[in-house]
């Protein structure tokens, strides 16, 4: 597949930019991109004509415009996966106190496409447009463990089993096992395999051919865990039961 230089380079300094790196200076964006400063200039004014970039007029530093989020909320509005979630996201924060989340699968990771605080809300690493492991959290889990045995394995050709926590799954074989315990139970668990201190149990969601097409999950603290999963185990899975039934009725023509 050939590719349009000019579009990939443009593409390729937008991606340099996360919650981390929210401003960069010209000569950081030439040593990232390994493109010399004069191009990176000429990419950076397109993009900044389009609104697409902006820059400081004090620091000189270049940041994301706000034509991206003007973008970002046309795809956000029209995942209808969201809409019917969001209702029930909401009752579940208001009936536990905990936090939920709604991902879906994009390439090798879980994106969060919604997320709900409860009163005992203590989840930080989550973020709408934020992306987790499959190996160490729930609703990675969930999404690819009902896949078919040849597109599990293109997904898990050369994945890094990065070791989040001591209790991280860090080999394919675990991972394969998990994932059987999971397909058997129709739901995950992450048992601070993702982060020190929180548990998170997560359930599918599936449309009307049967196929999961997201998760949601509910992150607790550790201590509570023990003695709350499994009053939450099952509540989280009529939730994800009416979900799907919702969504088999959206998809039926």
């Amino acid at each position: 597949m050939s590719l349009v230089q000019s579009v990939d380079r443009a593409l390729r300094i937008l991606d340099l930019f996360d919650e981390y790196k929210t401003e960069l200076r010209i000569s950081e964006i030439s040593k990232l991109t390994q493109l010399n400063k004069s191009t990176v200039y000429a990419l950076l004014k397109t993009l900044q004509n389009h609104n697409y970039i902006e820059q400081d007029t004090d620091t000189k530093k270049y940041r994301l415009g706000l034509k991206l989020f003007e973008r970002g909320n046309y795809v956000i509005h029209n995942l209808d996966l969201r809409v019917v979630v969001r209702e029930h996201l909401l009752d579940l924060a208001i009936k536990t106190n905990y936090t939920l989340h709604l991902v879906i699968l994009d390439n090798k990771t879980g994106l969060y496409i919604d997320k709900v605080e409860g009163k005992s809300a203590n989840v930080f690493y989550s973020r709408i447009g934020r992306r987790v492991p499959l190996h160490s959290s729930s609703v990675g889990k969930i999404l690819i463990a009902f896949k078919k045995e040849q597109e599990l394995i293109s997904i898990l050709e050369n994945y890094d089993y990065e070791k989040k926590t001591d209790k991280t799954i860090t080999n394919e074989e675990s991972f394969m096992e998990e994932l059987e315990r999971v397909k058997k139970n129709d739901y995950a668990l992450d048992q601070e395999e993702n982060e020190l201190g929180i548990c998170c149990i997560a359930v599918p969601i599936r449309n009307h051919t049967n196929k999961v097409v997201a998760a949601i999950s509910l992150s607790m603290p550790t201590p509570k865990f023990s003695e709350e999963k499994q009053d939450v185990i099952p509540m989280l899975q009529r939730v994800g039961r009416n979900i799907s039934m919702q969504l088999g009725e959206s998809f039926l023509y």
